[in-house]
């Protein structure tokens, strides 16, 4: 019988525990060093995320956090940096803006792709200033 290897920081998913997550407190997109002012743009003039402050102990590490909703998205500086093209967030929009904020980053220079792939949804992908993937999704009603 032949086994795989372990490889390091490898956990075992097949335990089973008591514990019941009950959401998301933030997600992170990572950036290279000196981008907060193009995260600030991005994701708070263009996307309209209000900017949150960063605990004081973690300023000195750069980067910015942003209101999502309830949630948070974080920017977080990464050295050496590479962008996530596959993964990525897919942050909810009212379904009355999906249009309007297309066209508003379009009209900035970034690309915008629709995707019909989820029958009843309605998305589109676009690229942060860095080149990590952002998905789009238009809410939709109950």
């Amino acid at each position: 019988m032949r086994t795989r290897p372990r490889r390091a920081n490898r956990c075992d998913h097949r335990r089973v525990t008591e514990i019941s997550p009950i959401g998301l407190d933030h997600v992170q997109v990572a950036a290279p060093a000196g981008s907060e002012d193009d995260a600030r743009r991005f994701y708070g003039e263009l996307l309209g995320m209000a900017e949150l402050a960063k605990p004081e102990t973690l300023r000195a590490r750069g980067g910015a956090w942003f209101a999502c909703g309830t949630h948070q998205l974080h920017v977080g500086i990464a050295d050496p940096f590479a962008p996530a093209t596959k993964a990525h967030p897919a942050i909810l929009i009212g379904a009355a803006d999906l249009d309007r904020l297309a066209e508003r980053l379009a009209a900035a220079g970034c690309a915008v792709r629709w995707d019909d792939t989820i029958p009843g949804t309605r998305r589109f992908f676009t690229a942060d200033p860095w080149g990590n993937r952002i998905e789009l999704v238009g809410a939709t009603a109950d």
